[in-house]
Parts: C-alpha cells; structure tokens; sequence
C-alpha cells in the first residue's frame, strides 16, 4: 500500500512535465528509475501532431489586434487536434501582460511584436498542446520579463517548453513515454542552431533519460521564395539563419527521433533520415493579424507522425488547414497543404521515398 502511495506522488509530480533546470540529476534519475521499475506497459506506437507558428493575437501596438470577445483560436481544428497523443507547436511571440516593446520603432504599427494576453495561453491548453518551442525571433519583442512572464505562463498550464538559455531543454512525461525536448533559432535569445557541438552536447543528454527526444528549429530563409531545402547555410537580409539540413541530420545522428521545422513562414517538404522523421517547416498555423497570409502563406498544415517506441516513422496524415487574414485556422477541403508539401517532398527529398495518397496519408515505399 505505501508503495502504491508513493508511485502516486511521484506520477503526480511528474505526469505532466518534468523540467530539466528544476530539478538535479540525482532527484531527475531517481524519479525515472521509478517509472521504469514500476511496471507500467508503454505504448507500442506513439501518435505525435506538430503545427508552426502560433501567435493567436497580440495587444500591441494596439488591442484592434486583438480577436472579438468569444472567439477561440483552435475550434475548427480541434477535431483533428485532440486525436494526438502529444501535440508541438511553435509560439511565435510572447505570453506577458506586462512589458515594454525592445524593437526600436519610430512607427509602432510597422512595428512586429507580440505581445498576447497571458490568458490566451488557456487556449494551448484547452486545445491539449503538449510542449512548445519559444525559440524564435519573436520571443525577445518584450524583453527580459516577457520571456520570463511567457515561460510562467507555460509552467502554470503544465505545458512543456524549451529554446531560451534558462530552459534550454525539458522533459516531459505523458503514457508512460519520457519525451526529452529541446529547441534551437539563430535570434539573441535563443539557444543557438549554429553552435551543432552545444546541440549534439544537449541531445545526448536527453536520449541518456528519454524514451524519444524531439527537436525543434526557427530557421532558413523566409518567404514564398524560399519553399525549397537548399541544403546549406541559408541568409535572410543579412542573417545567417543556419543549415537545416546539416542540423537535422547532425542533430539525428547524435540520437534525436524527431525533427519539427518552423520559421520560413511557408511550408517545406518532409524528409525520412535514419528512419526518422523530419519537418523542414510547417508554415504559420495560427497567427492572427499582423502576418501576411496571401497564397501559399496561408497554409496550416498538420502534420501526424506515428512513430514506434525507439522513435521509428511507421507513417503519417497531412491535414490540411489553412488561414486567411482575422481568420483562425480552418480545414481546407482544396488540401492545398497536402499538395504543397507533397510536391516539395518529391523535389527535395526524393530519396526518401515518401509516397503521399490523396487523402493524405504518407508512408515510405519500400526500396
């Protein structure tokens, strides 16, 4: 009986999100012997959804950027969204009530930084997102406390988050499957995607206590001119925003499972290396006003990667969703996603042997 209490207690503390920076490694080590002698039967296969960039709304420069009362971010979509076992997105910009703009703008509505309301985060949490990246060009617009109001934020809806040098990495627990994350950009911020030894370094550390370590990246180059996997170091006015290619498979071989791309604004093709999956970008998803939605921009795929429990692709779903501007996501019945990142794939990636069906299910041909 007073074992059954205490595994109790300890799936209590750790059910939702184990935060690595909070906890020491002996106190971390202890809690997954635990786990793993408690004799709980894992998931044979994992069902893992990742959508881009979320910005649901921002109250700067003015709250006319704000939706009206009642309108919710996720309703069209949550239909798909809640068949996840873990759900990934990317929060493109803060969480804070509070903070002064840190972008130095003579003219505040050309200004791009955003600033939702911490009680928008009610919304991740309602919608089930597991873990989030806050590593991106965004996450700094208010400064030091609103990165530190957004990570509160995140910690008090239990939802994991990594990508900024006092989190550079998390664990998070759900099933019985220990996930170790962690998320990288090329911005001020941000732990960086072009130091690849400091990566490798943090992956390794993750695989030693995960069952599946996921990735995620902000990076190559932005815009309807940029939809295709170059394989090298991509620059956007002036800035090196790294080499996604080199970095996922650098980042796979050091043990990562999965790769989840965002930051060109645009969708780019899928990728199946070593047997793991890759999303060079999953477009913008959720990003109300204040982003150019026209054309292939307004895409908001999701996509649904079943993967075994050593963190092998078996297969997955491109849902197509798309936005228009003051519009929340929706789902497109045109599947103009599916189409996109289909294309995509076969040109960038044809050796991975992707073969996409019309209803959007994907799996890789046999050799």
């Amino acid at each position: 009986m007073i074992r059954i209490v205490f595994l109790c207690c300890v799936f209590f503390v750790i059910g939702s999100a184990i935060h690595a920076q909070k906890y020491s490694d002996t106190v971390l080590e202890s809690m997954f012997v635990i786990v793993k002698n408690s004799g709980l039967q894992k998931p044979e296969r994992i069902k893992l959804m990742a959508v881009g960039d979320i910005m649901m709304g921002t109250n700067f420069p003015d709250e006319s950027y704000l939706p009206p009362a009642g309108k919710r971010p996720f309703d069209d979509v949550n239909a798909i969204l809640s068949q996840a076992d873990i759900l990934f997105g990317n929060l493109e910009g803060t969480l804070t009530d509070t903070g002064k703009n840190a972008k130095n703008c003579s003219d505040p509505s050309k200004c791009y930084s955003f600033r939702s309301p911490e009680a928008m985060g009610s919304f991740l949490k309602s919608s089930g997102f597991d873990v989030m990246s806050i590593a991106n060009n965004h996450i700094g617009d208010f400064g030091k406390i609103g990165i530190e109001n957004t990570s509160k934020t995140l910690d008090s809806l239990a939802i994991a988050y990594a990508g900024i040098f006092a989190q550079p990495s998390t664990f998070f627990r759900k099933n019985g499957i220990t996930y170790g994350f962690c998320a990288f950009a090329p911005n001020k911020d941000c732990i960086k995607i072009h130091d690849f030894e400091n990566a490798k370094k943090i992956v390794t550390a993750l695989q030693e206590k995960a069952d599946i370590v996921i990735v995620s990246f902000h990076g190559g180059a932005e815009g309807t001119d940029h939809t295709h996997v170059t394989r090298k170091t991509e620059k956007f006015y002036g800035e090196d925003r790294g080499n996604v290619y080199k970095f996922a498979h650098t980042l796979i071989d050091a043990g990562a499972d999965i790769i989840l791309g965002h930051g060109p604004h645009v969708s780019r093709a899928f990728e199946v290396y070593k047997n793991k999956f890759i999303a060079y970008s999953l477009g913008n998803f959720c990003t109300y006003e204040r982003f150019s939605l026209g054309g292939i921009k307004g895409y908001a795929p999701i996509a649904e990667i079943e993967i075994d429990a050593a963190g092998n692709f078996i297969q997955g779903i491109l849902h197509s969703a798309k936005q228009s501007d003051g519009v929340y996501p929706f789902m497109d019945e045109k599947k103009r996603a599916l189409k996109e990142i289909a294309k995509l794939t076969q040109e960038d990636f044809p050796e991975s042997r992707l073969l996409f069906e019309e209803d959007g299910r994907f799996t890789q041909q046999k050799q």
